[in-house]
Order: C-alpha cells, then sequence, then structure tokens
C-alpha cells in the first residue's frame, strides 16, 4: 500500500492492548477511519530503550506477534517502521560474532573502533579538544569498552544507552547489512521508514560528529536508492532547529514538523496566534505533523520561529498550567536523555482541558502535511504518574499501556470522540490536497483564519479560531462540519 494523505497512528505493539493482534481490533472497532496509517514503533527482539536497542531486524518479538500480524495491519493501513541507522544492540549477531572472534570477525569493521577512528587523525588524538567538540548525548566520551574474548580491549562508539552501540555506516559490511534490512523491511509491509538518529550515524575528525554535511547526504541518498525502486519512502527523524528539516526537505525527503507542538502550546497559552500564523505559512506539504510522540516534547525545535522569551514563557507555563508536569521529570534524575525537551502528554501539558485540546488538534489537522498521533494522544491521556514513579523513567509519564477495556471506554469521552470525529473527516476531505494551498489570515491578535484548497481550486476547508477563548469553526464548501459548541454538546 503506498503512503495515503490520511492520519498516522504512533504506537508501541503492546500499548492499545497486549500485543499486534489487539492493536488491530482497536483499530477496527474502536477507532475506526480516523486513522489511516500506522507507525509501529520498534516491535523487534531489543535489549533496552523500549525496543530502539534492537538485536535482530528478522523477527518480530514473541510477546507481540509475528509478521503474519504486521502483513495484516499492512493490508489496511500503509505502514511506518523504524530502522535505527546510527546503532544496534550488544546483543546482535554482530556484536556477538565480533566479541568472540575480534579481529577474524567478519564484523571487525561493523563498528566505530575509537582507537582507530582517531589514530587515522594523527598521534595522540583524540585531544580534550576533540571530545569536546562531539555532540554528545552524554557527559563524557562517546564510548564503551569492549573486552574480547581474547582477553584484550578498546573502545567502540557510543552514542546513546548502554545498549547501543553505534555502526560504521561506510563500512562494507554495514552498507551490505543495512540494504538486506530496509529491503526484508519493505517485504514485510514497510511503505515508510523512520530513520532513527541518522544525523549521528556519520563521525569525521573535527566535526561535531552530528548531521556532517556533505557526507550526511551521501548516506541518506544511499538509502534512497535502496528503497526507491521498492516505492518506499524515507522519514528523517531528527530535532533540532528548524533550518535543518527544512535542507532535507529541499532534497527531495519528507520531513517532521517538530517545531508545530512547542508553538503552539504557546499559542493556546498565550492567546497570541502571531507565531503560529507564521509558522503555518512557512511549513512544507510534505511533511508529518506532530503534537506528541513517544519522546518529551521538543523545546529545541521551536527556536526562531518563538523568540527566546516566547520558549522560556512557554516552558514555564506548561509547569505552571500542566496537569502534574515537574521539572524533575525532565532531568537526569529520571534517565531524562534531552534537556530540550519536557516529558509530558500533550492532552496534560494543556491543564487536561477538552477545549484547548481539541483545538490544539484542530490547528494540527489545517497545518501543512499529513498529521501523526501518537496513541496517548489519540485518547486524550493524562500523565501516567503511577508508570513514571515505577520505572524512574521520565519518558514513561506519555507511555501509559491502555487494556482493550480501557480504550473502549476512552474512546466514549466527548473529547476523544470528536478528535476520531475531525480526524475522519479530514482523512476525506479533498481540500487537504497535498498539491493545493493553504492561506493564513490573523484578524486580530487572538484570533487566526486558516484556509485549504485543493489544488484545482473546487473544495475549501476553512477553520477560524480564537486561541485566547478556545473557540473555533470549521466550514468547508460553505458547510459547518465542526465547532467549539460540539464539545458542549456531548
Amino acid at each position: 500500500m503506498e503512503i495515503q494523505n490520511k492520519a498516522m497512528l504512533i504506537t508501541y505493539a503492546d500499548s492499545l492492548g497486549k500485543n499486534l493482534k489487539d492493536v488491530h481490533q482497536v483499530l477496527k472497532e474502536d477507532i475506526g477511519d480516523a486513522i489511516g496509517g500506522v507507525h509501529l514503533l520498534p516491535f523487534f527482539p531489543s535489549t533496552g530503550d523500549r525496543g530502539f536497542a534492537p538485536a535482530d531486524y528478522t523477527r518480530v518479538d514473541a510477546a507481540f506477534g509475528d509478521w503474519k500480524d504486521v502483513e495484516a495491519l499492512g493490508e489496511e493501513y500503509y505502514l511506518m517502521f523504524d530502522f535505527m541507522i546510527n546503532h544496534i544492540s550488544r546483543e546482535s549477531v554482530m556484536y556477538q560474532d565480533f566479541k568472540k572472534n575480534h579481529d577474524d570477525s567478519k564484523y571487525k569493521d561493523f563498528f566505530i573502533r575509537w582507537e582507530k577512528f582517531w589514530a587515522k587523525a594523527g598521534e595522540n588524538r583524540p585531544t580534550q579538544a576533540d571530545v569536546d567538540l562531539i555532540y554528545k548525548r552524554k557527559d563524557k566520551a562517546p564510548t564503551q569498552e569492549i573486552t574480547f574474548d581474547d582477553g584484550t580491549t578498546e573502545n567502540l562508539w557510543n552514542t546513546f544507552g548502554e545498549e547501543q552501540i553505534d555502526i560504521d555506516v561506510n563500512s562494507a559490511i554495514a552498507k551490505e547489512f543495512i540494504k538486506t534490512t530496509l529491503e526484508d523491511m519493505v517485504k514485510h509491509g514497510a511503505n515508510l521508514i523512520r530513520l532513527d538518529a541518522f544525523a549521528y550515524a556519520v563521525k569525521k575528525v573535527d566535526t561535531n560528529d552530528f548531521f556532517v554535511e556533505p557526507e550526511i547526504w551521501d548516506t541518506l541518498n544511499a538509502v534512497r536508492e535502496i528503497l526507491t525502486p521498492l516505492k518506499a519512502e524515507i522519514l528523517p527523524e531528527i530535532h533540532e532547529h528548524y533550518s535543518i528539516p527544512k535542507k532535507i526537505n529541499d532534497h527531495g525527503y519528507f520531513t517532521y514538523d517538530f517545531a508545530l507542538p512547542m508553538t503552539t502550546l504557546y499559542t493556546l497559552y498565550s492567546g497570541k496566534t502571531n507565531q503560529l500564523a507564521k509558522w503555518l505559512k512557512m511549513s512544507s506539504m510534505k511533511q508529518f505533523t506532530t503534537l506528541d510522540t513517544h519522546d518529551g516534547i521538543g523545546v529545541v525545535d521551536a527556536r526562531d520561529i518563538l523568540t527566546d522569551d516566547e520558549i522560556d514563557y512557554a516552558s514555564e507555563q506548561l509547569y505552571k498550567v500542566g496537569a502534574n508536569v515537574k521539572k524533575t521529570y525532565s532531568s537526569a534524575s529520571y534517565n531524562n536523555l534531552d534537556i530540550y525537551q519536557i516529558n509530558s502528554t500533550y492532552y496534560s501539558a494543556l491543564g487536561n482541558d477538552d477545549a484547548a485540546y481539541l483545538l490544539s488538534r484542530v490547528f494540527q489537522v489545517f497545518a501543512p502535511g499529513i498529521p501523526q498521533i501518537y496513541y496517548v494522544g489519540l485518547l486524550a491521556g493524562e500523565n501516567d504518574i503511577a508508570l513514571l514513579e515505577s520505572t524512574k523513567e521520565g519518558r514513561n509519564i506519555n507511555r501509559h499501556y491502555y487494556t482493550r477495556e480501557e480504550v473502549k471506554s476512552e474512546v466514549k469521552r466527548p473529547v476523544v470522540a470528536n478528535l476520531l470525529k475531525l480526524l475522519s473527516w479530514r482523512n476525506e476531505s479533498p481540500a487537504f490536497d497535498l498539491a493545493g494551498s493553504i492561506t493564513v489570515d490573523t484578524p486580530t491578535d487572538t484570533t487566526i483564519v486558516v484556509t485549504r484548497q485543493d489544488e484545482n481550486g473546487q473544495n475549501k476547508a476553512v477553520l477560524t479560531a480564537d486561541a485566547a477563548n478556545k473557540t473555533f469553526e470549521i466550514v468547508e464548501n460553505g458547510q459547518t462540519v465542526m465547532s467549539s459548541d460540539d464539545l458542549t454538546q456531548n
């Protein structure tokens, strides 16, 4: 199935029920036509980071089901899988074979061997300045020691968690692995491949080892050359200043709109629509929009869309207005890897306020691109403090495990029922043609009018909203589709 211009659900395999069969049943019985695509977060055997330390891409984790379950979903929804191009688990065949056989291993060049990497740069490298230059996720050099079965040791490049060992994407053995893995994913139904952490994949002396140009384009183009004949697309994942996703977009790739979440929060906290209007006018149609994901709410992504003062204001308001949102939940004490993300569900970030939340989703629907909605957001979920405290993992505040019974109850809530209605309408409306147009006006400081029109100008959808009062009306071709009054009538 090709990518469709319909909302995509983001979910773990065991978050809407216990497994992939449950996810499929939930979609058919409880969600209906509000969802056209599914981003299945990593469902392979993994040794950490909720699936993002994959040990074996050839199998589905038996706890979730098997390839038949994945393929069954692919018969009804377009699918996205994750490929962690930067790293793989210590339990992978590659790592274990290298550990056992050292330089006699066929995988001796699969990983980035720290000492050998720097030896090519000259004597006495790396210096402290070299290490300081690296764009790091840790407060030390990104290394991990490996002890081989022959008793010798050396260091491997290790950007993220202890289980996630970095791959040398330029080695022949890694290129072969990348090709066979991507081809296998498409064979099992992937229409879109999310390249996780790809900006870290290229390492080069005398750079910060993050989004290294021009080499990063060689890596992306190599992946595209594999997938294009298979009619599959790439979605590179990067949390950074909006200018970097724009570069990626200019090269013809889909991108994420990670600036929208914080910009929308600022709009609803302040009641001012000017910055949202500015961003909507700048945004590309070839993107997937988000308000929430399995990670936190990104802050750095909105820089220069919002001023520094506006970002500070929105961040502080999030802690003030948000329900059960505390700064400590986004700190190292709760294993937060990124100081530029805030851990909260989007519903709780808006104070569990139905009117504000539904308006946030209306803004997302009218934004250029295809909406992605995280499973907790689809059910307007509140912060899961019990899960967070039991695991001491900050991001788990937004990773509630729903039972089938909970889902059936949640979809009856007016805010969820109206969200599903909104998404179902958006999926079928021709006004949201990606080849069409968008116009944005701000009649007053607190109001915004967004008009979406198809390429031929025959269908038009108009949103008129007041961010201060949290009111809106949607009109399509002269007929009212939905308004904020709908919430009070349920």
